[in-house]
């Protein structure tokens, strides 16, 4: 599934980034890498998803978010 079909609250890991090289290494830089867990924080009008990510807020586009691809994470105890 990708990113952007993922629910709010919900954690996910990373398993894949398939986009454009340029964008691929910015988010990777930002600490979003295969293997990441990330948290769906919100979901903003027009797409917009808010992220936690390794300690931080990151706010992706719908373009962005529809090419990442994610797996459930397990539940955390």
């Amino acid at each position: 599934m990708t990113l952007y079909e993922g629910k709010t609250g919900c954690a996910y890991k990373v398993r894949e980034l398939s986009m454009e090289e340029g964008l691929m290494r910015r988010l990777q830089a930002l600490g979003l890498n295969e293997g990441t867990g990330v948290r769906v924080l919100n979901r903003k009008r027009k797409g917009a998803l808010i992220l936690y990510v390794r300690g931080t807020r990151l706010a992706v586009g719908k373009h962005i978010s529809a090419h990442i691809e994610v797996d459930p994470e397990e539940d955390e105890r």
